[in-house]
């Protein structure tokens, strides 16, 4: 069973996997870096100097009733919120990444076809072979 494990895991597929999930985790890191540190403060501003991650909807006040500055100010009151910064938050980074992802997918496939060679192309009709 060890034997079996070890060829499993030395096999091309799993070590792609994993170089991958690294290389995931921090793509993750840089992407997290971009939408709090540099796109969410310029949004921020533009809708009156308001955190991003603490826009919310209140539901139902906690103890003391509000108004609440933030978002974890309204949580530590035990109040009932609706956070819909941080689905914001959540699908720029998604966004983001799938952007990212595209771009480079995309010119993976470009850099792969760079090397071959397509059929030289007729123009007319082909000639049958007698």
């Amino acid at each position: 069973m060890l034997k079996e494990f070890k060829e499993f895991a030395t096999r091309g597929n799993a070590m792609d996997l994993a170089v991958g999930l690294i290389l995931g985790t921090a793509f993750t890191g840089i992407v997290n870096t971009l939408v709090n540190g540099v796109l969410m403060p310029p949004l921020g501003l533009v809708l009156g100097g308001a955190d991003f991650k603490d826009l919310y909807v209140l539901l139902k006040p906690g103890d003391p009733s509000g108004p609440y500055a933030t978002l974890e100010a309204a949580k530590e009151a035990g109040a009932v919120t609706l956070n819909y910064g941080e689905f914001a938050n959540a699908l720029i980074h998604f966004l983001i990444v799938a952007i990212a992802l595209f771009f480079l997918v995309r010119g993976l496939n470009r850099l792969y076809n760079l090397g071959r060679t397509e059929p030289a192309k007729t123009k007319g009709k082909v000639a049958k072979k007698k």
